[in-house]
């Protein structure tokens, strides 16, 4: 045997056998941990809690006002909805829900909703998660002294809030977040017909219509705004009512498609 064969022959046997304690070693080694394997999981998609507007079936709207109840203004307003049958929903203030609890319990009684809009009216947005906590939760007790049953819905003064405080809310609370899509800015007083032209020239169905029940001019516009839309075809409900009432979002079409 010539001397190059046996050196073939030798290095053969040597890559086997480097081949053989290769696959020993793997075999042996422990797998790798199975989070580490893992790739993030799609899951689905977080519910909505923050709504501006609805997107609805038909031409359904929801009339909020803020910032009462107003022992002089709120009544009022009440009877004009009664006397149309229109549901609406209310972000009161537990201040004045801790002086007139018997008007939240009226507008709750004849069929409005009662949502949480802090004790005093601050910016939620600069404040401290304790502070934002104790506003919200004072607020709730008083709205559930006055009508038995805890809000569901908060709108922000302002509507100045953080994501993270939207998260950590919706957590501790349960609120949806509520904000609005109509603003006839009628907190800058500019007249009843003003009002009544902004809302009606800014509402589309699925709309959630802000207003303020504390100031004179807003309830003076609200008979001409509310028969104004009714000869519109719109009809109103809760804000609770208008957002089981959504509809998923129809595609755009791709260019060219």
């Amino acid at each position: 045997m010539s001397v190059a064969l046996m050196f073939r022959l030798r290095l053969v046997a040597f890559c086997y056998l480097v081949a053989i304690i290769s696959h020993s070693a793997s075999a042996q080694r422990p797998a790798a941990p199975q989070s580490s394997l893992k790739t993030k999981p799609s899951g689905a998609p977080e519910a909505q809690i923050t709504f501006s507007a609805v997107h609805v079936d038909g031409s359904y709207i929801a009339l909020t006002f803020d910032d009462g109840p107003s022992a002089k203004l709120t009544p009022k307003l009440l009877d004009l909805l009664a006397a149309h049958h229109i549901k609406a929903t209310f972000f009161v203030i537990g201040e004045n829900v801790s002086e007139h609890p018997e008007i939240v319990a009226r507008a709750a009684r004849e069929g409005h909703q009662i949502g949480n809009h802090s004790w005093s009216h601050p910016n939620l947005g600069k404040m401290s998660d304790d502070a934002v906590r104790r506003q919200l939760q004072r607020t709730e007790d008083a709205i559930k002294s006055a009508i038995g049953a805890p809000p569901t819905l908060l709108r922000p003064p302002y509507g100045s809030i953080t994501a993270r405080q939207k998260r950590w809310i919706h957590a501790d609370f349960g609120y949806e977040i509520i904000l609005w899509d109509v603003d006839p800015l009628d907190w800058k007083r500019p007249g009843p017909a003003v009002v009544r032209n902004r809302i009606v020239k800014q509402t589309r169905p699925g709309s959630i219509v802000l207003a303020h029940d504390i100031h004179p001019g807003t309830i003076d516009a609200m008979p001409a705004t509310i028969e104004q839309l009714e000869a519109n075809g719109f009809k109103f409900v809760t804000v609770s009512e208008l957002i089981q009432m959504a509809r998923p979002e129809t595609p755009k079409p791709t260019p060219g498609g």
